[in-house]
Formats: structure tokens, C-alpha cells, sequence
């Protein structure tokens, strides 16, 4: 009679710890960098500045106006002047911080504009993104 020790069994079934790990691992990569590739979606030349600096503004607390060529966009979709007036009547919070992304190319008239219809809706916290030089 032969005796069948522990370690020549055959393994019948796969581990899925490493499986387990690698998928969670792919996952918060994944979710770390998608915040990044929402924000990038708008074609921006944005303006170069030797004094830019990276600001720390809370995501619940901050609305993001983007303006190139094509058009104007509140948190990434598109919207005119008058929708624009419209949906900053309709925050409550007026702490919340205004994110100002314009391309290099556009009229200096549109900003004015844009920060005028901020003010109007009594939000004074905006910032201008820039490139560090």
C-alpha cells in the first residue's frame, strides 16, 4: 500500500488571491487617473504664467468654466451666456470656488464677461488656470 504524501497532490483548483490583488491594484490605478482624463477632454492652450501655482480647491465645492474656440463649458458641457447666468443663480453655495480654464486665443472680452456674470451671482471666489513657465 502506498501512501500519498501532502505535497505530490495534484491541484485542482486555481488561486485567485494574485487574481483578487491584481484586479484591485488595476482598479485603483484606474480610478486615480480618471479624474485627470475627465478634466482633459476640452481642447485648451492654456496660458503660460512664471508665478502659476497649484491650488488646492475641495471638488464639492468647485464648478469649472472652460472656454476655447468652440464654446463655452460649465464642468465640461457645453452652455451658452444666458444657461451660464441661469445655473450660477441656482447655487446656493456662494463659497463655492469658479475655475476659470481660457484658452490663450479668446478675447480677453469673454472673460470679462464670464467674471461679471460670476459676480453678478455674488461668487468672488474664482481662479485662473494657467502653465507654469
Amino acid at each position: 500500500m502506498k501512501l500519498i504524501d501532502e505535497n505530490e497532490k495534484e491541484i485542482s483548483e486555481i488561486n485567485m488571491v494574485p487574481f483578487v490583488d491584481i484586479v484591485l491594484v488595476i482598479l485603483i490605478i484606474f480610478m486615480a487617473t480618471a479624474s485627470f482624463i475627465i478634466e482633459s477632454k476640452i481642447p485648451l492652450s492654456l496660458p503660460k504664467a512664471k508665478t502659476g501655482e497649484t491650488l488646492k480647491v475641495d471638488k464639492l465645492k468647485k464648478l469649472t468654466i472652460s472656454v476655447n474656440q468652440r464654446g463655452i463649458y460649465l464642468n465640461s458641457k457645453p452652455i451658452s451666456f444666458d444657461s451660464l447666468k441661469r445655473e450660477l443663480s441656482k447655487i446656493k453655495d456662494k463659497n463655492t470656488t469658479v475655475v476659470l480654464k481660457i484658452d490663450k486665443n479668446i478675447k480677453f472680452e469673454k472673460v470679462v464677461k464670464i467674471i461679471d456674470i460670476c459676480r453678478e451671482n455674488e461668487m468672488k471666489n474664482y481662479v485662473i488656470e494657467t502653465i507654469r513657465e
